[in-house]
Formats: structure tokens, sequence, C-alpha cells
């Protein structure tokens, strides 16, 4: 019986990928114990080791990783002398945010408007399945040409870097001619893309002292040095007056060479309201892939609800900084201190303390892997071409895998187009993408394995 071709193949296969999507998204998989039971990650990382086994992976393991996470490994052999392709994508998932503000709970895969909705249904449980498919497609048209390592991450949005240290500590793992981060996505529905950038990050925690307790203000407050106050003009000083990111030392005037953002485009995407501007100078791709990027994510001050009249004795806030490729997020780290030591007002007694770190990335697109992808996206999209983009997410283990294989190919795709929102409410996958994107990697697989043959 002659096998059906791969598109078709996928296609028969989405209901059941549905299904699976559903069953993973239920997991409440946040790496995080104080907000979901550490059972909930368990329970997903025992599914996706059963799914592995399932398609004949041996050696699947439960890593237990020094963050206290579990990430997942199996491995698929293939014919003598293949290349090996590792597989990556991770199946924790951000907190759901405002919980009411979902149309649909967030740990139910909700089909609406020709969309699955779900955390994770993109970002990146979606990846997961996506690779599952690639890897049934290829076994039902004559087997997979390829070894294949996959491997599952359970701590990546909490950014602990558990994978990355266990990695390290066993070099020979997730060794491979190629990889393949599934943890991205196209730059818009219908458009393939691979990443070439992504940003690096920092985080710090600053606390600022200025009394030895709060004081009521009407009877010192005019001179009392007002610790929330100095937190917001030293925070204010981050940025300048167009909003562009402005840490002392730290340079940010690169220009994006690559496929271009449209204004427009990108005021629809990120939900920006009529008549509100966009921060920062140059090309929209200029200010969100080449360029440093400060965000205060956090506040410690009374609520609004409650509040006394009161100066307050102390301040703390919590600052992410974006480091584009060209910059080292160590010396950014150290930039982004000093600015913060040297800028507090009043004398105020500053605090600072580092919660995160991770380098930015460069794909090498020059490298054989990436013809391959191209090809395959060619046919798994009639009528486009691969698009590269970059992207200003961090994902940490992408260093450390060039760091430790530096002659493995890397090539970045996934899920996590616009409409998806990621890490927002409501977030999304598309059907029609995770379908594309499933045989486009099948078709990957297959060229590469023929590149290599020749």
């Amino acid at each position: 019986m002659t096998a059906r071709p791969i598109p078709e193949t996928v296609a028969s296969l989405m209901p059941r990928a549905r299904e699976e999507l559903a069953e993973l998204v239920a997991f409440q998989s946040v790496a995080d114990p104080a907000v979901f039971p550490k059972s909930e990650c368990e329970g997903a990382a025992d599914w996706v080791a059963d799914a592995l086994r399932a398609e004949g992976f041996t050696d699947v393991a439960l890593l237990d990783t020094p963050d206290g996470t579990q990430s997942v490994y199996g491995y698929l052999p293939g014919p003598a002398g293949a290349p090996t392709v590792l597989l990556y994508a991770h199946y924790d998932v951000q907190p759901p945010l405002d919980e009411s503000a979902w149309i649909s709970p967030p740990f139910e895969l909700t089909e609406r408007d020709g969309r699955w909705y779900g955390r994770g249904a993109a970002d990146c449980k979606g990846g997961f399945i996506m690779h599952l498919l690639a890897l049934r497609a290829l076994k039902a048209d004559g087997g997979v040409p390829v070894s294949v390592k996959v491997i599952a991450e359970g701590s990546e949005e909490q950014g602990t870097g558990g994978l990355e240290r266990y990695a390290e500590a066993h070099p020979e793992l997730l060794r491979a001619d190629t990889i393949v981060i599934g943890d991205t996505g196209n730059f818009r529905v219908g458009l393939p893309t691979v990443t070439a950038t992504l940003r690096g990050m920092t985080m710090l925690r600053v606390q600022l002292d200025t009394l030895e307790g709060n004081l009521h203000s009407g009877q010192f407050g005019g001179a009392a040095p007002d610790a929330l106050a100095a937190m917001i003009q030293l925070l204010a000083s981050l940025r300048a007056e167009d909003g562009t990111t402005t840490v002392d030392g730290l340079t940010g005037d690169a220009d994006w060479d690559g496929i271009q953002y449209p204004e427009a485009e990108f005021r629809q995407d990120a939900k920006v309201l009529d008549g509100v501007g966009l921060i920062g100078t140059g090309t929209v791709a200029d200010r969100i892939w080449a360029r440093p990027a400060v965000t205060v994510i956090g506040i410690d001050c009374p609520p609004v609800v409650g509040a006394t009249p009161s100066v307050q004795a102390s301040a703390r806030a919590q600052i992410s900084l974006r480091v584009p490729p060209g910059h080292d997020a160590a010396e950014a780290t150290k930039l982004l201190t000093a600015h913060l030591e040297s800028r507090a007002p009043w004398g105020a007694r500053v605090k600072v303390e580092q919660v995160g770190q991770g380098q930015p990335f460069r794909a090498d697109m020059s490298s054989p892997a990436y013809q391959a992808m191209a090809d395959a996206m060619r046919d798994a999209y009639p009528g486009q071409e691969m698009q590269s983009s970059g992207m200003g997410g961090s994902i940490p283990l992408c260093n450390t895998l060039a760091g430790l294989y530096p002659e493995a190919e890397i090539l970045l795709i996934g899920l996590s187009e616009p409409e998806a929102q990621i890490h927002a409410v409501n977030e999304s996958v598309s059907p029609e993408e995770l379908e594309r994107m499933s045989v486009a990697e099948a078709l990957f697989l297959r060229n590469y394995a023929e590149s290599k043959k020749a």
C-alpha cells in the first residue's frame, strides 16, 4: 500500500492532536509551588514521558534538574549512520494571571473562532504536540530518517536555569547534529518564519530605604524623604522622555536588517489604545529585536484600597532588562546595577539583588539545516518563502547548547505568532499553524537526512 503524503497524514492526525493538547493543557503546570501544586508539573511530565514511550522512544527519563523541577528526555534511534536531531519544547507554563479575564477557563482547551484557547496551547505545550505530529507523519510514510532526541523542559518560564545546569553536568545527553527549538513562532499566521535572534535578559530587584518606619504625612510630609517617591524618581531615570531605555553606559542604537514590523500591525498586535503613542525611536523591529528594553514588572507599595496618609519608609521594585545580541548580559547587569545605585535620590539606601539572567542568541542562518528548513517551509506553505525575524524574549538554553555543541546547527521555530497572545490572558493556538508547522518539521527532518547523505 502506498503511503499517504506528509500533509495528508498530518491532516488526518489533527483530531487526535486536539485531544492530546486538551489533556496536556489541563495540567496547571506552573513551575512555582507557591502558585500551583508541584503535582501538576509532575503530572504533565508523566504525560509527556508516556507519550514518548508510546512513540517507541527508548531511554525515556524524568531528569531531576538542580532547580527542583523535572525535564523529560527520550531517544528514538534512526537508521545506521543517520544524523541526530534534538527537538526541544517545554511543558511548564506561565501563570494564568487574571482568571476572570479569560473568556474560557485557562486550563480547559476551548475552540472559538477557529482557534484553540488555553494556557500553554501555543507556548509551549503545542510545540510538543507539533513534534509528535511530525514524527508520526514520518513513521506513517516510510519511517523517521534521523535519530531523534526529545527534551521537554519543566521550568523554562521561571528562568531558574535547571536544565542548563543539568546539560552542563551531562554534556553528552543532548549532543546532536542539529537542534530544533520549538518555542518561537511565525511572524504572522500563514507566514513561515525562523527566529534568527533572541534578546537576553537580566532581572534585578531594587530596594530603597529612607526611614526607620512609616510617618504621618501631615506631621512629617514635605521634609521626610519618601521612599516610594524616591523609587518613582529612580525608575523614571531608566527612560528618556520618548520612552527610550536609558541605562548609563549601555548603548542602544543598533538597527534590525531583517523583516520589518509595520507600526500599524504592531499597534494592532499589541492592542495599543487609540491615541496612545509607541515608545522609543527607530523602526519597531529596531526597538523590539535589536535594542535594549527595560520594563518595571512589579512594585511593592501600599494598595489604594486601605491606604493610609503615610510617608513610606521603604519601597521595592523588580526590573527586567532585555539585552539584544551584541551585548553581554553580565555586563548589562553590572551597568544596570551601577545605574540604580548611583541614581537613587536624597541619599536613599540602595540594595540591588539579581534574580535572573540569560545571554542573547544569534543563529547561524548560513548553515545547511536552514536550507533544508527553507525548502520544507516552502512546501508546507505553498506560495510562501521562509522569513527570518527576531524575538524579544529569551531562551537561555540556546546559549548553553551552543556552548556545549559549537558544531551543532540551531533552528528556532514554533507556534507563538502575534494572535496567540502568549503570556497574556486568552492564549490560543491556530490549529492551521499547528498543522502546517508539523508538516514543515516533518519535511525538514527528511530534507536534512537527505542533505547528510550527499
